[in-house]
C-alpha cells in the first residue's frame, strides 16, 4: 500500500489570488498519464487490465490522474484523493491476492465516480483498527475515511473491491 509519499509526480493546483484552479494544469507527469492511458487503455471505457507488479500503483495512480482531471474534469481535492485511494486498493490486490493481473474500471454517474479494482481472489479484504504508531494496515482505513461509501463484491472466479466518492455535477 502506498500513502501520500506515493504521490510523488502529481499535479499540485496552482493557486490564483486566493482561490485554487480546479483545472487540468499540464505538468511533468502529464505526458506519463496519457502514454499510461494509450498502452493500457482508458478505465472509463472497458476494464483495464494490469500486471499485479508494485510498479502498476505508479500506473494506476497516472490513469486516476487523466480521468478525473483530464476526461472528467473534477477539482484537485477529489483527485487527490481518488488518486490515493486507487493506489491502496492495487497496493492490496498486489500484495494479498497472488494474482498475475488485475483490473481496473471508474464509472461515473451524476454525483458519484465508483473506482473499482477486480481480481481473481475472493479472500475478502479486511478493515483493521488503527493505531497511531503502525507503520501498515492503513490502506482500507484511509478508503473508509476519504470514500463516501466503499465495498466488496464477490464474483464467480473473484472479487471486485471499489470505492466511490461524491462529486458536483455542473
Amino acid at each position: 500500500m502506498v500513502g501520500m509519499a506515493g504521490l510523488e509526480g502529481v499535479e499540485q493546483p496552482r493557486q490564483r489570488g486566493s482561490a485554487t484552479a480546479a483545472r487540468w494544469v499540464p505538468a511533468a507527469d502529464d505526458e506519463r498519464a496519457l502514454e499510461a492511458l494509450e498502452f493500457f487503455g482508458n478505465p472509463t471505457e472497458d476494464e483495464v487490465r494490469l500486471p499485479s507488479r508494485p510498479e502498476s500503483a505508479a500506473t494506476a495512480r497516472r490513469l486516476t490522474q487523466c480521468v478525473v482531471l483530464r476526461q472528467w474534469a473534477l477539482g484537485p481535492q477529489i483527485a487527490e484523493h481518488a488518486i490515493l485511494l486507487v493506489s491502496e486498493l492495487v497496493g492490496n490486490a498486489v500484495r494479498h491476492t497472488g494474482a498475475r493481473v488485475f483490473g481496473l474500471r471508474m464509472l461515473r454517474r451524476r454525483g458519484w465516480i465508483r473506482i473499482e479494482v477486480r481480481d481473481p481472489s475472493r479472500g475478502l479484504p479486511c478493515l483493521m483498527p488503527v493505531q497511531e504508531m503502525d507503520t501498515s494496515g492503513r490502506g482500507l482505513f484511509l478508503v473508509d475515511k476519504l470514500s463516501d461509501r466503499w465495498g466488496v463484491d464477490l464474483q464467480p472466479r473473484g472479487k471486485t473491491t471499489w470505492f466511490e466518492m461524491r462529486v458536483s455535477d455542473r
